[in-house]
């Protein structure tokens, strides 16, 4: 699989945003990147689909745009004026030629879902590789209203029961991509989440 992160050269926070091309050309989120739909088109002409990991504003910001350009499917766990596809824990969703579980990870967002194949994870911000918090396995924060800790630490652990041990592509909200033990990065993630510390100094 390749995934391309259109909004990698953003010089406004944003979350990245993964193209997939494909039977089913789809992006992973739509980001906060004004030149979003330029960065599409210098890889694809058609957009089949925007699947949502949750919706905070770095993540679907851009989502307006993306529609009007490309007139895709929404898909979404939570009700949002463009989405055209509910999606719930369990349910198949097709990312460029693969076909994805779409596993509910709350706790960082209500909202949140992560989707696994046998070989790749997008993890939106239920876990990350690095993020300046931690490297080689963190986690999204869970110190703003409406979060929990709690919460997360048992979504990982859904998450680690849904992925398969070939897994060794994660795509995720922030910080870099990884190739490799996909699950190793997983459960470093979870022992840190475990600990209960203030992830940030502010927290």
């Amino acid at each position: 699989m390749d995934a391309r992160n259109v909004t990698a050269d953003a010089d406004t926070f944003t979350a990245n945003a993964y193209l997939v091309d494909g039977a089913q050309t789809t992006l992973v989120d739509a980001g906060a990147m004004p030149g979003v739909v330029d960065a599409i088109r210098e890889h694809v002409d058609t957009l089949d689909a925007v699947v949502l990991t949750h919706q905070h504003g770095d993540h679907v910001s851009r989502l307006d745009a993306v529609v009007e350009a490309f007139d895709p499917v929404v898909a979404a766990y939570a009700e949002h004026p463009l989405r055209t596809r509910a999606l719930d824990d369990g349910d198949r969703v097709a990312i460029g030629d693969d076909d994805f579980e779409a596993v509910y990870t709350p706790g960082h967002a209500d909202d949140h879902l992560a989707f696994v194949s046998p070989t790749t994870l997008f993890s939106g911000d239920v876990v990350v590789h690095d993020d300046g918090a931690y490297d080689d396995g963190s986690f999204g924060r869970t110190d703003r209203p409406g979060q929990s800790r709690e919460t997360l630490v048992e979504s990982i652990e859904r998450l680690l029961v849904r992925m398969l041990p070939g897994v060794e592509h994660m795509y995720s909200g922030h910080g870099g991509e990884f190739h490799g033990d996909v699950r190793a990065v997983v459960e470093r993630a979870l022992e840190r989440a475990n600990r209960f510390e203030p992830k940030y100094p502010e927290e």
